[in-house]
């Protein structure tokens, strides 16, 4: 039986010792991020054509004005490696460490597993934000019609919906990974979250834009947490109410994913069993 082992005195220079070198990290695969970045232009160069014939046809289609929804499309690109849409990040590390066996030691050293990974994956995002997310913007902004945020105020509370969007996402990646105690091969979900999470997050159409039953259902999914409502407190859309209501729903989701994972660790160590042994 594995227990918790306690938090050493410096844990948040700890935590943040381990950002940073997961930011430093990523920031050593140059040619993977240019590469990744230039796709991001592309395919928002390719969706950004395609709303905007879209909205053309359509005026005013889901509340949003045809700047508003060729914006979408740019911040949405943005935001897609940052909070892993597609998964990926940690996950990969995790599950090479559960076929490797090398997960008991992580569970054996004197940090929390689920703090450890959430400030790598935290490092992760923040390098993807600056690295991925300029770039494809600023094109955006200079080959299309695009609406940037000119309060100081919009640009804090769009950061501060970002950071929360990536615990979100954090939290259902971390519960998919931890199933590997018991499946030891986890790809098959992960395969099944990334379409449910490009689907429902908004990432392929503002949610405004379900019809019926589905358009009623996806707002209260956490995976409108990820791109929907940042991608909304950028554009101006939620005010007010609205936006503190939009922080509250993806804090409430934040808080109530990091736990079910946390209850999700401590069954899964409660007997460890590793692969291969």
């Amino acid at each position: 039986m594995v227990t918790a082992s306690p938090l050493p005195p410096g844990a948040a220079r700890l935590y943040l010792a381990v950002a940073a070198g997961a930011f430093r990290r990523f920031s050593t695969y140059r040619a993977a991020t240019f590469a990744g970045a230039f796709t991001n232009t592309v395919f928002g160069c390719i969706l950004a054509s395609t709303f905007l014939a879209l909205w053309q046809a359509r005026p005013g289609l889901g509340g949003y004005d045809t700047a508003q929804a060729v914006t979408y499309i740019w911040v949405s690109q943005a935001l897609l490696v940052t909070v892993a849409v597609w998964g990926g990040g940690f996950q990969d590390d995790v599950q090479e460490r559960f076929r490797t066996g090398d997960i008991a030691v992580d569970l054996y050293r004197p940090v929390d597993f689920q703090g450890w990974w959430l400030a790598t994956d935290l490092g992760r995002a923040a390098f993807h934000l600056l690295a991925r997310g300029i770039a494809p913007t600023l094109a955006g902004m200079l080959l299309f019609h695009t609406r940037i945020p000119h309060s100081p105020l919009t640009w804090v509370v769009f950061l501060l919906s970002v950071l929360l969007a990536v615990v979100v996402s954090f939290g259902l990646r971390f519960l998919v990974s931890l199933a590997g105690f018991w499946l030891h091969d986890v790809e098959g979900i992960r395969a099944v979250m990334l379409v449910v999470a490009m689907f429902f997050s908004g990432m392929l159409l503002p949610i405004s834009l379900f019809p019926g039953w589905l358009g009623e259902l996806a707002p209260l999914l956490p995976w409108a947490a990820l791109i929907q409502i940042p991608t909304d407190v950028f554009l101006g859309r939620r005010t007010g109410s609205a936006l503190l209501g939009g922080l509250g729903f993806q804090l409430l989701w934040a808080v109530a994913l990091l736990a079910a994972g946390r209850f999700a660790q401590s069954l899964a160590t409660r007997k460890v069993v590793v692969q291969g042994g």
